[in-house]
């Protein structure tokens, strides 16, 4: 039996990019669509043999088309912990008429939204705010998109992807002042999203560098976890980890998701799969 002290404070489930689709597996990218809802089941499993207190999936839980989610979502439902979503690239794949509709599909208080467990605070980011392809043509963000691409391609910034995104100046706001009251209350804040941040990778957001020093800049921050890089990635800052999980639909049968234990000093990731267990330790 575990000592108090050694008993985490809380204890979630990851999934990254099941990025399921029925289409045939895209060999050169070692990506195997419909293989994701046996290794979604397979993870459900896994978590459900255990005490969470929430599985978050960081983005791409389909890789295209609207009635994807009817495949890959009751998949979910087998789930018996919270199932919190939010939303990646590739979600937005869908008939222009489903745009404005995919948060509701995945039943996501928003685009961005926050939540507490205890002293923990989750700042969960909607990294697809500005980009080229979650919003109608007409919107003014697909504009402010275009732009932000341009600029940053011509500096030639490796992350000048069409694939990639950026924070809306609101949700920029909204994070500043989440940080802020965070800091004031005590609280510790992880933050959740699709997108890698850092270090420097093709994968990151347009904006990653002014998200770093945002986050890196309270006391109360403790780490950033996304996908996207279906390869996986780690970085840190004065000890904040930045952790990139890697992508459930690679491979044809190898499957990877991880259980993350949060404690006083430590957050531990047990991966499962080709995913790393990591021991990241909470800078003082």
């Amino acid at each position: 039996m575990q000592n108090e002290i050694e008993t985490p404070i809380l204890r979630f489930g990851i999934v990254a990019d099941p990025q399921y689709a029925d289409i045939q597996p895209h060999e050169a990218m070692n990506r195997h669509y419909l293989r994701s809802l046996t290794k979604l089941s397979d993870a459900i499993a896994v978590f459900n043999d255990t005490e969470l207190d929430f599985v978050m999936t960081l983005g791409d839980i389909i890789d295209r088309d609207w009635k994807s989610f009817d495949d890959i979502l009751p998949v979910y439902e087998t789930l018996r912990h919270k199932c919190l979503f939010l939303l990646g690239n590739h979600d937005f794949a869908v008939a222009p008429e489903h745009l404005g509709a995919v948060a509701g599909r995945l039943g996501v208080a928003g685009r961005y939204y926050d939540f507490a467990i205890r002293n923990w605070r989750f700042a969960v980011l909607d990294g697809s705010d500005v980009s080229t392809f979650s919003a109608q043509s007409d919107d003014p963000r697909t504009a402010l998109a275009a732009e932000r691409l341009s600029a940053l391609a011509a500096e030639g910034a490796i992350n000048a992807q069409s694939w990639n995104g950026s924070l809306s100046e609101a949700q920029f706001k909204w994070l500043t002042q989440l940080m802020e009251k965070a800091e004031a209350d005590g609280e510790a804040v992880l933050v959740l999203g699709h997108y890698p941040v850092l270090p420097p990778n093709s994968h990151n957001m347009w904006d990653s560098e002014r998200i770093v020093d945002l986050l890196t800049g309270f006391a109360c921050f403790r780490g950033y976890f996304c996908g996207h890089n279906h390869d996986g990635n780690f970085g840190e800052v004065d000890g904040r980890p930045f952790v990139t999980f890697k992508g459930m639909v690679d491979t044809p049968d190898e499957n990877t998701f991880a259980i993350v234990d949060v404690f006083a000093d430590r957050i531990e990731i047990e991966g499962f799969g080709r995913e790393e267990s990591r021991v990241l330790r909470i800078a003082a």
